[in-house]
């Protein structure tokens, strides 16, 4: 009687989300980190040499798509900046103080703040463990399927040759080499 042997069952696949969501979060993480370290950077070369200059609001924050902006002169040029922590109650035309590295007059700041964008930051400092979280869980689930996944593909491997022994491969040929045998049958003598 042959024994009875369980089916096959294929190894279950890892869904294409897990490895998106491990890209994404990475990208995430690069990209608040680049974002962080830009916000650290120009404060810290506005506070090594600091030029005070006027601004003047131009624009408010009116929604999702919007950021406020400023208009002020340095070095002769007239430049702008978004999204800048202006003070509670500003509106267009309202004058503000402003920073500016002297190396940089691009890299401003309203005065009193530590960063350029504080919102920028602060989206940083939580974004960026929250993505790296996102990443690490999905780095785990991804290895530990990889670790599984060879376990039960080789114990597949194995009872595919026990399954085939037992439903007679040796039979076949019964331990000899086959030959194939060609059609017309022997190749006769030359009669001579």
């Amino acid at each position: 009687m042959r024994p009875a042997t369980a089916p096959h069952q294929p190894a279950p696949r890892l869904g294409r989300g897990w490895y998106l969501g491990a890209v994404l979060s990475a990208v995430l993480a690069l990209g608040m980190c680049l974002l962080g370290w830009r916000q650290a950077d120009q404060a810290d070369r506005i506070t090594a040499n600091p030029v005070r200059v006027q601004g003047i609001v131009t624009q408010l924050p009116g929604g999702s798509g919007s950021y406020s902006e400023v208009v002020y002169t340095a070095e002769g040029r007239r430049l702008s900046a978004a999204d800048l922590w202006l003070p509670e109650g500003a509106v267009v035309g309202d004058p503000v103080c402003l920073e500016h590295a002297a190396d940089d007059p691009a890299a401003v700041r309203v005065c009193g703040n530590r960063y350029p964008q504080p919102v920028g930051i602060t989206l940083a400092r939580t974004s960026v463990p929250v993505a790296l979280l996102l990443l690490g869980l999905c780095l785990v689930r991804i290895l530990r399927h990889r670790r599984t996944r060879p376990a039960r593909e080789g114990g597949a491997r194995v009872r595919t040759t026990v399954v085939l022994a037992a439903e007679g491969m040796p039979a076949l040929t019964h331990g000899k080499r086959s030959r194939r045998r060609r059609k017309g049958g022997r190749r006769g003598r030359p009669q001579g």
